[in-house]
C-alpha cells in the first residue's frame, strides 16, 4: 500500500513539475518585468487609440472609495494605483537600497563611490538640459521626469543578452540603478509634494518611531510591520500632502536585517531535527496522521524562517508581485498615449524635446562623464573586464526612464497639452534608448 502511495506521489509530481517549474523560472526571470511592461504598455496603447479611447479615461478615473464608519477616502482608481500599488513598489526599492546599503555595492564609499556618482551625473545633466529647453512656460514643473532610469526594464535587457555582458556590468547598472531610484525618492519628497498636513506627518512619524521600536525589540513578524506601515505610516503620509509611495521607502528602512539563528545554530539545528524526522519516518504512516513528523516538519520550517532576515523573506515573498502585477498595471494605467496627427507637433514641443535631450543625450553623457571624473581623481577605478564602450552602454540604457519618469509625470502634471507631450517624450525616448543601448551592447560582443 505504502508502495503504491509513494508511485502515486511521484507519477503527480512528475506530471506537475514540468507545468509549474517553467511559470515560476519566468516569475522570477530579469527579463520578465522587462517584457510584461512591454506588453502593457503595448496593450495601453492600443486601448487608448481603439474606437473604445473615451473608456480608457474613464475607466481610470472612476472614483473608489474606502469606507470606515462614516468616514470615506475616495480616490480615482488611477490615484489608487499611483499612490497604493506604487507604495509597494517603493517599498521594495526600499528593501533593495537597505540591502545594497548594509552588503552590496553601497555597502563602503569605495564600492559606492562609482555607481553614485555616476547616478550624480545621470540624474543632474538630463535635468539641467530639461530646463534649458523648459525655463519658463508650462513645463518647468517637468524638470524631475528625466532624472530617473527603469531597473525593470535596463536589467532585462541585460538578462536577454545572457553571457555576453560581463557580470560586472550587470552588477555595476544595478548599483547604478538603485542609486538613481534613491535620487528619484529625494526628488519626489523635497519637489513634488503638495501642501502638507503637519498633524498628519506627525502623526506618521509616530508610527515611523513604533516600526523603529518593533525593530530594535526583535519583532519579526511581518504582520505587524504591515500594520504599522500601511495603517498607520502609508496613511498618514497620504492625508499629510508627501506622496504616499515615500512612506513605502521609509517603512522599508525599518524591516530587521538580522537573522534570529545564525548559521552555525542553523546547521546545529537542522542535524538534529533530521535526525529524529529519519527515526519516525515510517512508509506505513500516511503523512496526514503521522502528528510527530509533522510537529518535526514544522519546527524545521520555523528554523528555515529564522536563520532567514524578514528582510530578505519579504522582498523575496513581493518581487514577484511587484514585477507580474504591480508594475505592469501600472504601465497599462499610465502610458496610454492618443496617437493623432499632432504626435509630430508633441515631439517638438518643449516638453518632449527637454526629455528626449535629457534621456538620450543627458544621461549617456551624465553618467560616463561623472565616470570619467572620478576615476581621474581616483577616487573609483573601473570594474574588472568593463571597458568604456560597457559604460556607454550603460548609459543609454539607464536613458530608459519609463516608470519612474511616468510617474513623476503624474506629479508634476495632473493634465493638459504638458503630460501627453512628456507621456509621448517618455515613450520614444525609452524605446529608442533601450533599442540603441542593446544593438551597442551586442555589437560590442561581436567587436
Amino acid at each position: 500500500m505504502a508502495t503504491i502511495r509513494q508511485r502515486t506521489e511521484a507519477r503527480d509530481t512528475r506530471f506537475i513539475q514540468p507545468l509549474v517549474e517553467p511559470f515560476q523560472e519566468f516569475i522570477h526571470a530579469q527579463s520578465t518585468g522587462g517584457v510584461l511592461l512591454l506588453v502593457a504598455t503595448v496593450m495601453a496603447m492600443i486601448w487608448a487609440n481603439s474606437p473604445w479611447a473615451e473608456s480608457y479615461a474613464e475607466f481610470w478615473n472612476t472614483p473608489v472609495s474606502i469606507m470606515v464608519g462614516s468616514r470615506a477616502l475616495t480616490e480615482t482608481l488611477l490615484e489608487w494605483i499611483n499612490d497604493g500599488l506604487m507604495a509597494m513598489f517603493f517599498f521594495v526599492i526600499g528593501l533593495e537600497i537597505k540591502r545594497e546599503i548594509l552588503v552590496g555595492e553601497l555597502a563602503s564609499f569605495r564600492q559606492a563611490a562609482l555607481p553614485l556618482i555616476a547616478a550624480l551625473g545621470g540624474a543632474l545633466l538630463p535635468a539641467a538640459l530639461y530646463s534649458a529647453m523648459n525655463m519658463t512656460g508650462p513645463g518647468a514643473p517637468g524638470w524631475g521626469i528625466p532624472m530617473a532610469t527603469d531597473i525593470a526594464f535596463a536589467l532585462g535587457i541585460l538578462a536577454l543578452l545572457g553571457s555576453r555582458v560581463p557580470l560586472a556590468l550587470k552588477v555595476f547598472l544595478t548599483a547604478l540603478a538603485i542609486a538613481d531610484d534613491l535620487m528619484a525618492v529625494l526628488v519626489i519628497a523635497l519637489f513634488y509634494t503638495s501642501t502638507i498636513s503637519w498633524v498628519n506627518l506627525a502623526i506618521g512619524a509616530l508610527f515611523l518611531v513604533l516600526l523603529i521600536a518593533a525593530n530594535l525589540a526583535g519583532v519579526r513578524h511581518p504582520m505587524v510591520y504591515s500594520v504599522l506601515g500601511i495603517g498607520g505610516l502609508w496613511l498618514a503620509f497620504l492625508l499629510s500632502g508627501v506622496h504616499a509611495t515615500i512612506a513605502g521607502v521609509i517603512a522599508a528602512m525599518t524591516i530587521p536585517a538580522r537573522p534570529r539563528l545564525t548559521g552555525s545554530e542553523f546547521l546545529a539545528k537542522g542535524k538534529v531535527l533530521l535526525e529524529r524526522f529519519e527515526k519516525v519516518l515510517s512508509p506505513d504512516t500516511h503523512p496526514l496522521i503521522d502528528r510527530e513528523r509533522h510537529r518535526i516538519a514544522r519546527r524545521m520550517k520555523t528554523a528555515v524562517a529564522h536563520v532567514e532576515t524578514p528582510l530578505q523573506q519579504l522582498e523575496h515573498a513581493l518581487h514577484p508581485w511587484v514585477t507580474v502585477v504591480i508594475m505592469p498595471v501600472f504601465a497599462l494605467a499610465n502610458a496610454g498615449v492618443t496617437l493623432n496627427a499632432d504626435i509630430g507637433a508633441m515631439l517638438i514641443d518643449p516638453v518632449a524635446l527637454g526629455i528626449l535631450l535629457g534621456l538620450l543625450v543627458g544621461k549617456p553623457v551624465g553618467i560616463v562623464f561623472s565616470t570619467w571624473l572620478a576615476i581621474r581623481g581616483g577616487l573609483a577605478t573601473l570594474p574588472e573586464g568593463v571597458s568604456w564602450p560597457h559604460l556607454w552602454a550603460v548609459g543609454l540604457l539607464g536613458g530608459i526612464g519609463f516608470t519612474m519618469s511616468l510617474f513623476i509625470t503624474g506629479l508634476a502634471f495632473t493634465h493638459g497639452p504638458s503630460l501627453m507631450s512628456a507621456k509621448v517624450g517618455i515613450l520614444f525616448a525609452s524605446t529608442t534608448a533601450g533599442t540603441v543601448g542593446w544593438l551597442f551592447l551586442r555589437y560590442i560582443r561581436e567587436k
